[in-house]
């Protein structure tokens, strides 16, 4: 298989799934085709339903880049909505939305999905943030693909902002994650060997005809060949722009931090993948309040705590990659809570599922 991991390392990209409503009632709205339109720096794109719409950075050196193309697209889109009754709203789901009002996307992949996955795909109502970071070398990429799995789980907790579905309170904090799991070939992937190994696999799927190309691997962690790039999706979608920014700059210090460990000739740690899997379990059902297992020692350790570990080791590495500033929006997260806490308090007041949408809205639109 053919890759672009060439370098240069470390380079940004961010990739936001946002839901286009009314800006009256804030329900979902079937109105892609209205949005689409050029942007001067970054892309605007459809997605699998006419209510979703995917805006993505050019690859930026650090944050303090992608910080003025994510807020200059959300300006774009949010300003061209208007124009027709409408506005964007950010979160992992839509708190009142209903699948089966919405419709499917015109194009060949998409149809293909839904007519592969049926039901599966019609439900997918959800709306994630991915981050790729630029990677130079092929087994150094597998490499920090193998070592990402072990973070998905604080990324998931800290990233959580799906409390809502279909006009209920699920009692999860990212209902988004068992939603998505109904998918194939999804969640914590498997590890690889090295390049070949990946490479292998693929072939093998794509030859028995069980998948056209690896981006239908939709993994939380996935190698991008074509972009050169590990990809990180396990993130629900941020209201807030600032929590999106520093969720790619953990992502991003984390990266380097692997591409370094890679350098040194060291080798990652094997953990269970049940492991793995449960504290993405635990992370979607209790938040920032999971107590996640420690992998090296069996023990439980909170995620508040496992995020002030990481933080403090991976800070020196944001401030080499000019992203440290960015990081102040996890400490914002720790001692505010995530998206989906600010959710449940709007909630609370009057259990109205629309101030919740109104809240979402206008703090999506927040500079």
């Amino acid at each position: 298989m053919d890759h672009a991991f060439t370098g240069p390392s470390y380079t940004l990209g961010i990739e936001e799934e946002l839901m286009i409503v009314d800006s009256e009632g804030y329900d979902l709205a079937n109105a892609i085709e209205l949005l689409l339109e050029d942007a001067p720096r970054g892309d605007i794109k459809p997605e699998l339903m006419e209510s979703v719409l995917e805006i993505s950075t050019d690859p930026c050196p650090n944050t303090a880049v992608a910080r003025e193309q994510i807020r200059a697209l959300r300006a774009q889109v949010r300003e061209t909505a208007a124009r027709h009754g409408l506005t964007i709203g950010s979160a992992g789901t839509h708190p009142f939305a209903m699948w089966e009002d919405q419709r499917i996307v015109g194009r060949d992949r998409y149809r293909d999905i839904v007519s592969a996955l049926r039901f599966v795909a019609r439900q997918e109502l959800l709306f994630g943030m991915h981050v790729h970071v630029g990677v130079e070398g092929a087994d150094r990429a597998i490499h920090v693909a193998n070592g990402m799995r072990v973070h998905i789980p604080v990324l998931l907790a800290l990233s959580a902002n799906s409390p809502f579905w279909r006009a209920d309170v699920s009692g999860l904090h990212s209902t988004r994650t068992p939603i998505f799991r109904a998918f194939p070939r999804v969640g914590v992937p498997p590890s690889y060997r090295n390049w070949e190994d990946f490479s292998s696999e693929i072939d093998f799927m794509i030859a028995s005809g069980v998948i056209e190309d690896y981006t239908y691997l939709w993994y939380d962690v996935r190698p991008h060949p074509r972009l050169g790039t590990v990809e990180i999706r396990v993130c629900d979608s941020q209201t807030r722009v600032e929590h999106t920014l520093a969720l790619a700059a953990l992502i991003q210090a984390m990266v380097k931090e692997l591409c370094e460990h890679f350098d040194a000739g060291e080798q990652l740690s094997e953990y269970p993948w049940q492991m793995l899997d449960e504290n993405k379990w635990l992370a979607a059902r209790h938040g920032l309040d999971a107590e996640l297992v420690d992998l090296p020692t069996h023990e439980r350790i909170g995620a508040r705590a496992l995020t002030e570990r990481l933080l403090g080791r991976l800070r020196g590495h944001a401030e080499d990659l000019g992203s440290a500033a960015e990081l102040d929006g996890i400490e914002d997260l720790l001692r505010r809570g995530t998206g989906s806490a600010r959710q449940m308090v709007v909630y609370e007041a009057n259990h109205d599922f629309r101030e919740v949408m109104k809240e979402i809205v206008e703090a999506t639109a927040a500079p």
